[in-house]
């Protein structure tokens, strides 16, 4: 993701969490995970009683009025601003602070521009370890003091998103630091994480539904859930494999544009063509980190991936607050984009539909 005004640019990620209120409830637990005097199991089982209270098992609405609305028989919103800090990332954010707990590290790095840094700062000071947190030098967005307040170390890096996760985890390879970064030694970490997504929807639905829609950047969300519902289905727990769809900002995501113009992987765009605004900022780079992945779950499932133009997020975010009474951040709704467009262009089965929305407004 890079900004080619050489200006400030004011990310309105728009996510927010209870990361305060959570370390309130949790002090207890707080006091043994994070304290290195103690034994390390007494620590994990502590880390591991926050990280199962306090992450996932997030909502799944049935969203009633957009179905009548849109026509849908059933469509259910998976709504991952419930975590602490206000979206998904939490899932991995925690679970890497417990494996680098677990692993003896004491310093996790990641790059970011806004959510990720946040979550890994909250995971990292329940585990009582360090976070480094590299920004891009022209990004601001009002979840750099947040990251601060909760302990973490920020660095400056010239460039775009790519460089910094570039420099963090040469960093992290340097020093022996846990990497976080997407695309790192630690993945198959965070596709366990995210495939519990899948698992709690087959929770409550007790199959899997006709498809679940994600928006997508780096497509290590899309392609965690594809692999959770694949394992499912593979020990014989649902009846079928959802059909992958993936939403993103219009041109402006390898994934998409890869399975739009039928290329085998995806291929880098052209960073100069790339503009963020403060509705898209979510979801745009030139490069997806795990993009083949997640092309690779939705050509497998038979899914489909289209964008979604800021207007038509803005409209779908405003229809789930007006309808369903959920704020949800913009960005977040490219998958919901993508399921209902197409459906107007040609009529889905009467069927279960899940839409994840990965944030909300502040």
């Amino acid at each position: 993701m890079q900004n080619h005004d050489d200006k400030p640019f004011n990310l309105i990620d728009g996510a927010s969490g209870e990361a305060v209120a959570v370390a309130r409830e949790v002090d207890q637990q707080q006091r043994i995970s994070a304290n290195p005097e103690l034994p390390l199991d007494q620590r994990l089982e502590a880390y591991e009683d926050i990280f199962d209270s306090e992450v996932g098992d997030t909502s799944l609405v049935r969203a009633r009025n957009i179905e009548r609305e849109v026509g849908f028989r059933q469509i259910y919103l998976k709504f991952e601003g419930g975590n602490p800090t206000g979206t998904q990332k939490d899932r991995i954010a925690f679970a890497q602070a417990m494996d680098a707990l677990r692993r003896g590290f004491d310093t996790i790095n990641v790059a970011t521009c806004g959510n990720y840094g946040v979550a890994i700062a909250l995971a990292a000071r329940f585990a009582g370890l360090r976070s480094r947190i590299y920004i891009p030098g022209n990004y601001h967005t009002h979840r750099i003091q947040e990251m601060t307040d909760l302990g973490a170390e920020i660095i400056r890096i010239a460039g775009d998103y790519e460089k910094a996760v570039e420099e963090s985890a040469a960093e992290a390879h340097k020093h022996e630091f846990y990497d976080a970064n997407p695309g790192g030694d630690n993945m198959s970490t965070q596709m366990r994480a995210y495939g519990q997504i899948a698992y709690e929807i087959y929770d409550e639905l007790r199959d899997a539904p006709s498809a679940v829609s994600v928006p997508v950047s780096n497509g290590t969300t899309l392609a965690g859930i594809y692999r959770g519902f694949l394992s499912l289905y593979r020990r014989g727990k649902t009846s079928r494999m959802p059909r992958i769809v993936a939403g993103s900002s219009f041109r402006k995501n390898p994934i998409v544009h890869a399975f739009l113009n039928n290329t085998p992987s995806c291929e880098d765009l052209n960073p100069s063509k790339i503009h963020e605004t403060s509705i898209n900022e979510p979801l745009i780079n030139w490069h997806s980190i795990d993009g083949d992945y997640a092309l690779d779950a939705i050509r497998q499932t038979g899914g489909w991936a289209a964008d979604a133009s800021d207007k038509a997020m803005l409209n779908s975010s405003r229809l789930i607050r007006e309808k369903e009474g959920l704020q949800v951040l913009p960005a977040s709704t490219a998958g919901l984009v993508a399921l209902m467009e197409k459906h107007q262009k040609e009529q889905l089965p009467g069927d279960r539909y899940v839409v994840v929305l990965t944030g909300r407004k502040t």
